[in-house]
């Protein structure tokens, strides 16, 4: 089973839209322990500078971005099953994107579809995923076939 109190979300600016909001707000509360940090938007650099005092040695980094690897959701619960509850860092940009040595500084990239989204957006589908990952190790309901 996935712990998601091994996880964390490094955001880039705030959530506006009130809508997204109460989507996040709403899966956070089926997430107990799952962290989520927002950082002002900023210049890349700053982002970046940021970002790399937040996370510790430990954990690993998996920045979003659209060349990263696209996964289905049962594919990307059993990457995380296989992670064996190291501490993952999700990371999130802002209008500008991350900076490339952020991203090439991660394990990994994550895409979470080759359409390109708002922040905002990127974050509530993220955050859904976990909780879909969640359910589809624990053999729950909520992922349909």
């Amino acid at each position: 089973m996935i712990n998601i109190s091994h996880y964390k979300i490094i955001a880039i600016g705030k959530i506006k839209k009130k809508w997204i909001y109460q989507g996040i707000e709403m899966y956070l509360k089926r997430l107990p322990g799952l962290k989520v940090i927002e950082i002002k938007d900023n210049t890349q650099i700053k982002e970046e500078h940021s970002i790399k005092e937040i996370i510790s040695k430990n954990e690993i980094l998996v920045t979003l971005n659209e060349n990263g690897q696209i996964f289905t959701s049962k594919q990307l619960a059993t990457k995380l099953l296989n992670s064996h509850n190291q501490n993952i860092t999700f990371v999130i940009g802002g209008a500008s994107g991350l900076s490339p040595s952020l991203i090439s500084y991660a394990s990994w990239q994550l895409s979470l579809s080759p359409l390109t989204f708002p922040h905002e957006i990127a974050r509530l589908l993220l955050i859904e995923q976990l909780y879909r990952a969640k359910t589809i190790t624990q053999g729950g309901p909520y992922h349909k076939e």
